[in-house]
């Protein structure tokens, strides 16, 4: 769930017009800080430390991202889990040798949030060009 509300994010300033490099530093690199944030002070603590457009933006908006739609979709996604449809649907992937899987790995790599972001950890040193 976290990396399609990322990738969409990403996509949204994109097609709004917005320099890539630019969409993937507002939206992926800036997880790690608000995450590590969160970890160490709490949500509540985390709204102290962003700065006050962030903090009443996420307030104020938020929930018009995560919205009922979406937590009916994670009742239903849990629901999955808890009756063995998932379990049946991820053994039976394996028994494929995990084609489908391997294909959505592939699809990822190829999205223009990773090959932006990609070329972005190079270039600061945080991921070698061959990995």
């Amino acid at each position: 769930g976290l990396t399609a509300l990322i990738k969409a994010g990403f996509e949204t300033l994109v097609e709004a017009g917005y320099q890539p490099e630019i969409a993937y530093f507002e939206t992926c690199h800036e997880v790690k800080l608000i995450v590590d944030d969160i970890y160490e002070n709490g949500m509540a603590g985390m709204w102290h430390d962003v700065s006050n457009t962030a903090e009443y933006g996420g307030l104020t908006r938020g929930n018009r991202v995560i919205t009922d739609a979406t937590k009916a979709e994670m009742k239903a996604i849990l629901g999955e889990i808890q009756d063995g449809t998932f379990k049946k649907e991820f053994a039976d992937e394996n028994a494929t040798d995990a084609a489908n899987l391997k294909e959505m790995r592939a699809a990822e790599e190829r999205e223009g949030i990773e090959v932006v972001g990609k070329r972005l950890r190079i270039a600061c040193g945080l991921q070698k060009e061959d990995e």
